[in-house]
């Protein structure tokens, strides 16, 4: 005989919308990260156990998708728009693809863990 376990309802929306901002998804208060992609174990405001969180490649791969598409739908428009030489137009795009992993990476990562905490998954 299966058991079920009665969990709280976490509103899932409010949990993405702290993870892009990295903040703890519990509370949406205390910080998810440090250093760069680094997860704090625990919420320093409510205490939410964040060391069960399983990442792992999943942003990197989001973030991978969304810049590709920018970059590709950028690409597009500077080739159709611009009279730039092969060689300005490889090193705006590469610099833009990289800023943008940049920034976005992290973003991914907490919204990740946010989905975790939300959906109970890990241990959440």
């Amino acid at each position: 005989m299966t058991e079920t376990v009665q969990t709280e309802d976490r509103n899932f929306k409010a949990a993405v919308k702290d993870g892009l901002a990295l903040k703890c998804p519990n509370c949406s208060e205390g910080p998810l990260l440090y250093k760069y992609l680094k997860v704090h174990d625990s919420c320093s405001v409510c205490g939410q156990d964040l060391s069960c969180q399983r990442a792992d490649d999943g942003p990197a791969y989001l973030t991978i998708l969304f810049v590709a598409h920018l970059v590709g739908f950028l690409a597009h428009i500077l080739i159709s728009y611009t009279a730039l030489s092969n060689m300005a137009l490889f090193l705006v795009l590469s610099f833009v693809a990289v800023v943008l992993a940049l920034i976005i990476l992290p973003r991914m990562k907490g919204m990740v863990i946010a989905i975790q905490w939300a959906k109970h998954m890990h241990g959440f």
